[in-house]
């Protein structure tokens, strides 16, 4: 086996083999670019100018003095890049792509260097993902559809670098359509709203992010509001001795599994009267809060699995925290967009064909729901 300086050396000739002939190719189609120019363009008084030298960052590595032919005019451009491209298509997807997946632009840089032989700072990397900002907004401002059963939102902390770093909250909302189809709709980055355009909603449901249900009710006064059930019972186990968390968590289920609102107060007021002794404000925090567990029950059977709950958005809030680890901290409001941007529509191209279950067998309950509730 060779050494390994010899090996360094070794892939060091043939790269630099690959991007010569690489530099080779280029040129002889620019040179063919620029003769089929001329034919086409008889007409024109123009002449073959000689050749200019340029960088371009290419799969295979840094071009360092590829010659370009101009013209007297420059009236020939080559459609291989435009004037002032520096890198190939291929770099800008591949950073945007890196930046997708939640690398940050010093984490992009290193691996640049290594696979092109010179860094690419943070800055310049932040500029290539700046395309996706035009998206963002366009994005932003799509139209929705008027009617969403149901509104999932949560909310996470994140370090945002404003004047210094500081935890800025971020909330994420997902809407599921009368047909069960579910979409990100919009989310809100230290307090600033997305454009919002639905009209109608039935059900918001939250984990009791304090802020959210005021929210809700003041933009959409006639929706329900349901906390998630879930959340109310591991606070609650958390709260209580480990020898009495079996019976307790059988006690909190026969509210939540009731058929109906009254059968649920029923076995919140037998709920209470076995706990309230012990654990007098676990008791007292279950009758304030029963009128926002229970709301589900007001709703077809087949969605009532899915709307006590939020585990629906936390596993989309999940991926967002994962692709955000890895930033100590987001340098902009634009960069945490960027991040969320690129999750949205990841999710919402693939729940597009997905249709959750229950909803075609509560369809007709629910367009009833929304007539009694706004009208045709």
């Amino acid at each position: 086996m060779l050494p390994s300086i010899g090996q360094n050396n070794l892939e060091n000739q043939l790269d630099e083999m690959v991007r010569s002939f690489v530099q080779e190719k280029l040129e002889t189609i620019k040179k063919e670019e620029m003769n089929q120019f001329f034919e086409e363009n008889p007409e024109l008084k123009n002449y073959k100018n000689g050749s200019y030298h340029r960088q371009l960052d290419t799969k295979y590595g840094r071009i360092e003095d590829l010659q370009v032919p101009r013209d007297r005019e420059n009236a020939f451009q080559t459609e291989m890049f435009q004037p002032y491209q520096r890198y190939e298509q291929w770099l800008g997807e591949t950073i945007i792509a890196m930046y997708q997946k939640g690398m940050s632009t010093r984490e992009i840089g290193n691996f640049l260097e290594r696979i092109l032989g010179h860094t690419y700072v943070p800055g310049t990397i932040s500029h290539i993902t700046n395309v996706v900002i035009d998206d963002i907004r366009a994005w932003q401002e799509r139209p929705l559809q008027k009617r969403y059963t149901v509104l999932y939102l949560d909310g996470t902390y994140l370090k945002l670098r404003r004047d210094d770093v500081a935890n800025e909250v971020v909330y994420v909302v997902i809407g599921v359509t009368e047909d069960g189809y579910r979409e990100i709709l919009g989310f809100y980055v230290g307090g600033q709203e997305s454009s919002l355009g639905w009209e109608e909603v039935l059900l918001g449901i939250f984990d009791g992010l304090p802020g959210l249900e005021e929210a809700m009710k003041t933009i959409f006064p006639k929706a329900d509001v349901q906390r998630c059930v879930i959340h109310k019972v591991r606070n609650t186990l958390n709260k209580v001795r480990k020898k009495d968390r079996f019976a307790i968590s059988e006690d909190m289920r026969a509210i939540y599994q009731s058929n109906s609102d009254a059968e649920a107060k029923e076995e919140l007021t037998s709920f209470c009267e076995t706990w309230q002794t012990k654990y007098p404000a676990i008791a007292k925090t279950w009758r304030e809060d029963i009128h926002v567990l229970t709301t589900f029950l007001k709703y077809p059977w087949s969605i009532r699995p899915m709307i006590y709950t939020t585990n629906m958005i936390e596993r989309t809030m999940k991926e967002l925290k994962k692709r955000l680890k890895t930033m100590n901290s987001l340098p902009s409001e634009e960069a945490v967009e960027k991040v969320i941007y690129v999750i949205s529509e990841e999710c919402n191209a693939k729940w597009a064909t997905r249709k959750l279950r229950g909803f075609k067998e509560a369809s007709s309950e629910l367009n009833t729901m929304f007539e009694e509730r706004y009208g045709f």
